[in-house]
């Protein structure tokens, strides 16, 4: 008897223990299931690759990350998926989900205002609004956590794109030439400008661009120049203009977390996804910006043709920009119920700015996740953010 009882004993002050670590925030080591869109080997994987490797060294291998490229959800599949547990982490691309994600949304497609800055943005467009778009996510946007919240996801960080130009299977140079065409396009803004150019936008997931392409089903894809490898889009596309219609795409949730994983962590491991979330808000717009002349220079080797935007296209495009700012806070109001769009888009403009001088000395991806964590990322407290 007395052995049975110092056994209980011995076995209940172990519980003791385990129940008091666990109630100082101890959790298990864990492994994620990360799902992405892109196929193996593109520019985002190379990037969710240098994520899952952050992860695991700043948690000295007590969190871990694996990255399923295309092969656990494609773009289409990731919100619901995410949302329902099928994957831990997702690669989100809110524009796909207009109804699901209208504030980010609105944020995200307001990026065409970057065409009437100053000379200062060019080349670093996609690194001065991610880091926008983060410091307002974060800090003066409730509603989007509130979206993010409705789909059991939490934020922990954004990308963006390089500006997105016309790719073709003919050239595509002048209104003249635009009008009839059919354009894949991935946003309402750039749906906007196509019909105000006179062609016609056709919506599709980017799994679905290079067989639309081939088969003549649309006659130009509206991405960054990086998707024309990171998509197979190169081997379809005859002739790049580039300058039209700008803007980048910015509706990427690159790291959303489902809810339920994200409060099964201690708040240390929050703590370590929040450090090792700036990794591919950096790497994706620096690579991205960094590779466009690479890129086109492949495509002319390949016999296509890269062109200059007529100046009266890029000038109405230019008037276009300055014009839908308006219209996108109608559109949203209107379509998804969006009240304070005007207020928004007036507080998230000086923050813009502000990114954009941030940005201007930076050197390389890991100075910008540098300047991401000091500057945002830093001050979320992973002991409250998204519990």
């Amino acid at each position: 008897m007395q052995l049975i009882r110092r056994v209980w004993q011995g076995l209940t002050a172990c519980a003791v223990v385990g129940a008091l670590l666990l109630g100082a925030g101890v959790a298990e080591a864990r492994d994620l299931r990360y799902a992405m869109g892109f196929p193996s080997g593109s520019d985002s994987d190379k990037a969710g690759q240098a994520y899952a490797a952050a992860v695991k060294d700043l948690s000295k291998g007590d969190l871990k990350v694996r990255v399923y490229p295309l092969s656990l959800l494609n773009f289409a599949e990731t919100s619901a998926g995410l949302r329902d547990g099928m994957a831990d982490m997702g690669y989100l691309l809110a524009p796909y989900f207009p109804a699901e994600y209208p504030h980010f949304n609105l944020l995200a497609e307001s990026s065409m205002q970057l065409l009437t800055m100053d000379e200062r943005v060019r080349g670093r467009e996609g690194m001065a609004y991610v880091g926008a778009l983060s410091e307002f996510v974060f800090t003066k946007c409730p509603e989007c956590q509130a979206e993010f919240a409705q789909q059991n996801q939490v934020f922990t960080g954004p990308a963006a794109s390089s500006p997105y130009y016309l790719n073709c299977n003919k050239p595509v140079r002048n209104e003249q030439e635009l009008k009839g065409k059919r354009l894949r396009v991935a946003g309402s803004h750039w749906s906007r400008w196509a019909r105000a150019m006179g062609a016609q936008p056709v919506t599709m997931s980017s799994n679905e661009a290079l067989e639309a392409l081939k088969q003549g089903v649309v006659d130009c894809v509206v991405v960054s120049i990086p998707e024309l490898t990171n998509l197979g889009l190169i081997e379809a596309v005859s002739d790049v203009t580039v300058d039209v219609p700008g803007g980048i795409f910015a509706g990427t949730g690159v790291t959303q977390v489902n809810s339920k994983v994200w409060k099964g962590l201690s708040t240390e491991q929050r703590q370590v996804l929040l450090r090792a979330g700036t990794v591919m808000p950096a790497y994706i717009p620096f690579v991205y910006h960094q590779r466009e002349k690479e890129i086109l220079e492949q495509v002319r080797q390949r016999g296509g043709k890269v062109h200059e935007a007529d100046p009266a296209l890029l000038q109405k495009t230019r008037d276009f920009a300055r014009q839908d700012m308006q219209t996108i806070v109608e559109y949203f109001a209107k379509t998804h119920g969006v009240q304070r769009g005007d207020e928004m888009l007036a507080q998230f403009r000086p923050v813009l700015e502000k990114w954009v001088l941030l940005v201007q000395d930076v050197g390389s991806r890991e100075e910008l996740a540098e300047v991401y964590w000091n500057e945002v990322f830093s001050k979320v407290d992973a002991g409250s953010y998204g519990l």
